[in-house]
């Protein structure tokens, strides 16, 4: 197995570190920080191929330029190998999830390997036609919270260099009064050359400029340089290596978080008018307007999936909530399998209201199932009942906010007969702000129902700060200025004109509106403002000239190329992705090839297009593949080779099999680079052969266990590996690992663990580490090595359980004669793929696949790596076989069962 390094610019992988080594009996067991306990192993036995030494990165720069609130990125870094193998080199950023790639690009000894947006069914023949000759490799791009994954590999040679270059571009929003752009920082070693730097030019004049980093201790405070003036701003961070280190001689880098930069601009009128080259731009922001009343309807799910911390984070937000709402009207709405009231109307917020409505929140507790549709509704006919009856102010803003953790599945559970239901009940009068507790909620959903009646959809994390994010939430839209805003422009001038009607505008935010004028020459515009405030109704007049712009941008080293028509089409294609989520037939489809065209045209990665990197003839020009994923899913694509020994790809960094899940089972096929997977159906008890190597004298067995009540409807029922038993016949030693605790039985003498513990131990012929509530590390001997991922589930989960997954490393250490549903195929195995065609699912074409002289039917698909991240996990393409891995395995399925764990 090839060592590899990850080359991180911002991402999750161990820091370089020094590690000791415990050598002693069984007892003899060290409490060890959990960040270094990989990386003992790897210096121990080189077995989590995450951080090796031999490449240097030299050079790291992070450039962004603002121009009028929109920011062109760049990411460059460089790279040596000062080995005297060839190694592997990661490049991974985290982006914002609003913004799109326009260009990436690899140099390696001169050469460079040059990105190009396409199509993405264009993209997808190419990963098909390189699958059909067995030559795959991955990209694999997942979603954080406010961030997405884009993952470069490649190999480069002893003493080569390789520079990476990604270009990003984004429209930074106004929220609080201020823009921010943040970066995320994570370089995992020393980087000789370091440096970010910002530029900003904003016609408006810039009021105040601030950076900060999660990081940032008082001794880099200083070394952030920020200066102002007018209408530039300048930020830069410069570390030395020395600047970098966690302390005088270590080798950690502090350099680890995000990295923020937050600007406002000064308001000496409502607009701000650009026109250049036959393009505008109107942001409006409108400044020292009353607020207006608000009137806020929460309708909460109280369902049995949200006992524990969701409905203690609920309340707990809510309570502070009440504490914001001053002279407003409000009410609560609960629903589980019933629909409950706090109130039969909105009443307003006075102080004793005030304290009646926390002491209700207080004993809000869950109860029943998730009648969604029920408390939705009951939440609308209210609402519009007290405009109807004049219970609260004309002129008012009205919401509705809904939070929920599960899908319906009392009353109405058909979701698109819930959107109707609500589309209708609305009448476009007010937005619908939905919010999705955790990852159990119909995302798409909660989105199309949200954004067809004119508000939008927020997740959010089951995380520690859950409260906090609903509350930050609240907070965005708890200060409407203005109603039915309107920014009118001359329809015989403007074309392709962004949106521009608005039901609410909120304090602190801005309105963007851009569009092209029909007379590439025309200078002049002339705007229409309507809105109705808090006491009367706003109408004014605004206009501009392109004369005006171009006085106002004479420092033209502040301007990336054509910034405004680029901003045009990214707030463009941003809106058509949009609209396009809630429409449908042939609207849809004309939304989908109107985005298409201005993603090509413009060059963004979005989700109808991909980046491809294209290898020169001399490589048979042949392709890897980036996608820009959608929200809350991980997504891979493949491509191929990029040259001999220079792969693009992360699916696969290094080859192993496993099994995890339900359970799945993945087969690392590495000759072909790719994979293959089945699943085994079988029932709560069974005990799985996985492992038999009667030279080694190891042994592998799972037990199952199902959920913690079965499902009546399902033909099939969802188990997972409760436990595991590994054994080593010639050491005498006996392993048991359950999601609780972790046994070792040396002989006749036993010594237990649980997952809280963090431990590193090492006797002869083993080496275990325990990272605590996360991961098993084990190696035997010069055998193979396992990790063994923890599942936790919330423990109050009417369904779920804890349960294990578990990895193998240098499987092939393993003798010729080892067997078991994994055992077997510890070995080289070959197969062919042929005919690849549509299946029933359009996301996953199903080809014939030849193994073993036998002809499959296969389905490329996906499945999940968890050794990275128990959670989430990240996705792995692969082939589906059918019917518990039929004409694959040796055998049936049933030939594996065995009586006991050992």
């Amino acid at each position: 197995m090839e060592n590899h390094l990850l080359l991180c610019i911002f991402l999750l992988i161990p820091a370089f570190a020094s590690s000791d080594f415990l050598v002693a009996h069984v007892r003899n067991i060290k409490k060890r920080n959990a960040d270094n306990d990989l990386l003992f192993l790897r210096k121990a036995r080189d077995l989590i191929p995450e951080v090796v030494n031999g490449i240097e990165i030299y050079s790291m720069k992070i450039d962004s330029k603002i121009t009028s609130r929109f920011a062109h990125n760049v990411i460059t870094s460089r790279a040596v190998n000062r080995g005297n193998v060839h190694k592997e080199v990661f490049f991974d950023v985290e982006l914002p999830k609003t913004a799109f790639i326009t260009n990436f690009s690899m140099t390696i000894d001169g050469v460079t390997y040059p990105g190009t947006i396409k199509e993405k069914e264009v993209a997808k023949k190419q990963y098909e036609k390189a699958v059909s000759k067995g030559q795959t490799a991955g990209l694999v791009k997942a979603s954080g919270r406010k961030t997405e994954k884009f993952t470069v590999s490649v190999n480069i040679e002893a003493a080569s260099k390789v520079t990476f270059e990604l270009t990003y571009e984004e429209l930074l929003k106004r929220q609080f009064g201020k823009y921010e752009m943040f970066i995320k920082v994570k370089p995992k070693q020393l980087v000789k050359d370091f440096e970010i730097e910002v530029n900003i030019f904003e016609p408006q004049g810039i009021t105040e400029l601030e950076a900060e980093g999660t990081f940032i201790t008082n001794d880099l405070q200083n070394i952030i340089k920020k200066t102002f003036s007018d209408k530039k701003g300048h930020i830069s961070f410069k570390p030395t290596l020395d600047q970098q280190r966690t302390c005088a001689n270590c080798s950690q880098s502090v350099l680890d978080g995000d990295f923020t930069v937050r600007y406002d601009v000064k308001r000496t009128a409502p607009d701000d008018l650009q026109i250049v080259n036959g393009y505008f731009v109107h942001f409006f922001a409108p400044t020292n307007l009353p607020k207006l009343p608000k009137n806020v309807i929460f309708v909460i799910d109280i369902s049995g999936s949200m006992s524990g911390r969701g409905i203690e984070q609920t309340r707990e937000a809510l309570l502070k909530i009440l504490d914001d709402i001053k002279d407003d009207f409000f009410n609560f709405i609960l629903f589980g399998s019933e629909v409950q009231t706090w109130k039969e109307t909105l009443i307003k917020a006075t102080p004793e209201n005030l304290d009646e409505a926390r002491k209700f929140v207080r004993g809000i507790d869950t109860a029943g199932m998730t009648n969604l549709h029920g408390g939705i509704m009951r939440g609308i006919d209210m609402l519009n009942a007290a405009h109807e009856r004049n219970l609260v102010p004309k002129r008012s803003a009205s919401i509705i906010i809904m939070l929920t953790d599960g899908q319906p599945n009392v009353g109405i559970s058909n979701t698109q007969d819930i959107q109707e239901h609500v589309k209708k009940a609305i009448e476009g009068k007010y937005p619908l702000y939905n919010l999705g507790f955790g990852y159990g909620v119909d995302y798409s959903f909660l989105e199309k129902m949200a954004l067809e009646n004119k508000g939008l959809a927020r997740r959010i994390y089951p995380d520690s700060d859950a409260a906090l994010q609903l509350q930050g939430f609240y907070d965005e839209v708890s200060n409407p200025m203005l109603t039915d805003i309107e920014l009118n422009y001359p329809e015989n001038e403007i074309l392709d004109l962004t949106k521009n009607n608005f039901k609410h505008f909120y304090d602190g935010s801005e309105i963007v509106v851009a569009g092209r004028f029909i007379d590439n020459n025309q200078n002049h515009l002339t705007v229409d403002v309507r809105g109705e405030g808090a006491n009367d109704a706003l109408s004014y007049t605004t206009q501009q000239d392109a004369q005006q712009t171009d006085k106002a941008f004479q420092e033209q080293e502040y301007i990336f190329g054509d910034y405004i028509e680029r901003l045009w089409a990214y707030l463009t294609i941003e809106q058509l992705l949009e609209k396009r989520i809630a429409a449908t037939g042939e609207e849809k489809e004309n939304l989908t090839a109107k985005a298409l065209d201005l993603s090509l045209k413009y060059k963004f990665v979005t989700p109808l297009t991909s980046m491809v990197v294209t290898k020169p003839e001399d490589y048979n020009n042949q392709d890897g593949i980036a996608d820009k994923p959608i929200e809350g899913i991980a997504q891979a694509v493949t491509g191929v080779t990029l040259a001999p020994q220079s792969y693009l790809y992360t699916s696969h960094p290094t080859w192993y099999t496993s099994v995890d899940g339900d359970p799945h089972f993945i087969i690392s096929v590495p000759q072909k680079e790719d994979a293959i997977c089945f699943n085994i159906n079988e029932n709560p008890g069974a005990i799985l052969n996985l492992i038999n190597d009667p030279v080694t004298g190891i042994t592998v067995n799972g037990e199952l266990i199902g959920d913690k009540r079965a499902n009546s409807d399902a033909k099939i029922q969802n188990t997972y590996f409760g436990k595991l038993g590994i054994a080593n016949k010639h050491l005498d030693l006996k392993l048991t690992v359950t999601p609780e605790k972790i046994t070792i039985q040396n002989g006749n003498e036993k010594t237990g663990f649980t997952w809280l513990d963090s431990v590193t131990l090492q006797q002869e012929g083993l080496t275990l580490i325990i990272n605590r509530k996360k991961n098993l590390v084990l190696s035997m001997g010069s055998s193979a090595s396992f990790v063994i991922v923890l599942h936790q589930v919330w423990k109050k989960h009417p369904l779920h359980q804890d349960f294990l997954g578990l990895y193998t490393l240098e499987s092939d250490k393993l003798s010729e004669q080892t067997h078991g549903l994994l055992g077997q195929f510890f070995h080289p195995i070959d197969f062919t793929i042929l005919e690849i065609h549509p299946g029933s699912d359009p996301k996953k074409p199903d080809a014939t696949m030849i193994v073993k002289n036998n002809e499959l039917t296969v389905t490329r698909g996906w499945q999940k790596d968890y050794r990275r991240d128990p959670k989430h996990g990240v996705d792995i393409p692969c082939w589906f076989v059918h019917n518990n891995g039929a004409g694959l395995i040796d055998g049936v399925h049933t030939d594996y069962i065995v009586s006991s764990l050992f």
